[in-house]
């Protein structure tokens, strides 16, 4: 009982850490503005961490390689810790293990992408139809311009309805189906 609400916990508290900094990442990667509530929050929030691992994780051509760094660091705490609080036991096989859950965690940062995105365009179509001029609008709008402008470029609008979510999503699924396959294979690693 105890195990499940420390499990529950440490879900929570760096589950949602990782997905601060990873939304961090991208919004710095797309430049988008720092004038709206969230990007002012998920900076605050994170600056404490990001901020001294500058300092050590070079950027990449504008990239912000830290924030990255950290959001997949943050998923490797939680995998193993998760597991360890589940009776896993490292015993002999300390590397591969490693290895195992440093793979598992680049897996979980790809798949949290991919929710990002389509988290991000469902909203985006939702509130195009009910409110368009929302406050969350033009952040939306950066965020999902890029996967989207794919489509719209080459599928019209039907009907003056855009299709081009509905084909980003189920993108998205497709490969969220491929990579959750990489993920039961690095399971049978260990």
């Amino acid at each position: 009982m105890l195990n499940q609400i420390l499990i529950f916990i440490l879900n929570t508290l760096l589950g949602l850490f990782s997905l601060a900094l990873l939304l961090r990442f991208y919004i710095e990667l797309m430049r988008i503005p720092y004038r709206d509530p969230l990007s002012q929050f998920l900076v605050a929030l994170t600056n404490f961490l990001v901020r001294p691992a500058r300092r050590v994780v070079p950027g990449l051509k504008g990239i912000n390689l830290s924030t990255l760094l950290l959001a997949w660091l943050t998923q490797l705490i939680l995998l193993i810790g998760v597991h360890k609080l589940q009776g896993y036991s490292f015993g002999s096989t300390l590397g591969a293990a490693t290895t195992g859950f440093a793979m598992l965690a680049f897996v979980e940062i790809i798949k949290m992408s991919f929710h990002i995105v389509m988290i991000a365009v469902i909203i985006q179509a939702v509130l195009s139809w009910f409110r368009p001029h929302n406050p969350m609008a033009p952040l939306l709008d950066s965020f999902t311009r890029p996967f989207l402008k794919i489509f719209r470029e080459r599928i019209p609008p039907i009907g003056n309805i855009d299709l081009s979510p509905l084909f980003v999503l189920v993108i998205l699924q497709l490969l969220l189906m491929i990579v959750t396959g990489w993920q039961r294979e690095i399971y049978q690693l260990f």
